[in-house]
């Protein structure tokens, strides 16, 4: 695991997605979800020098680190460019998967 100030392009991301669940909105999210996902994000090669971000919407949170309330229901690994074109909806989730 990389330390915490890394320079992904997914970091300006996660920070959204942070800002958004303090909104209306993100609250809906996290009501309608109740789930948390652990996501790993690697500057170019899986495995090495991963960010892991934990996704927490039960508590509408988003942390930088390993989740530490138990197993969280899913993790993700992405490269941190495939992590920004699956979130701009640029890349289909899927192809991401099925490419490594």
């Amino acid at each position: 695991m990389a330390d915490s100030s890394s320079n992904l392009k997914s970091d300006a991301i996660m920070e959204q997605m942070k800002q958004h669940l303090a909104t209306d909105s993100g609250k809906q999210v996290t009501k309608k979800i109740g789930l948390v996902y652990q996501i790993q994000i690697a500057p170019k090669k899986l495995g090495i020098d991963e960010v892991v971000y934990t996704v927490d919407l039960r508590k509408g949170e988003v942390t930088k680190g390993p989740y530490e309330g138990g197993k969280p229901d899913a993790s993700f690994s992405f490269k941190d460019e495939d992590f920004v074109k699956v979130a701009l909806g640029k890349m289909n989730p899927q192809i991401a998967f099925m490419s490594g």
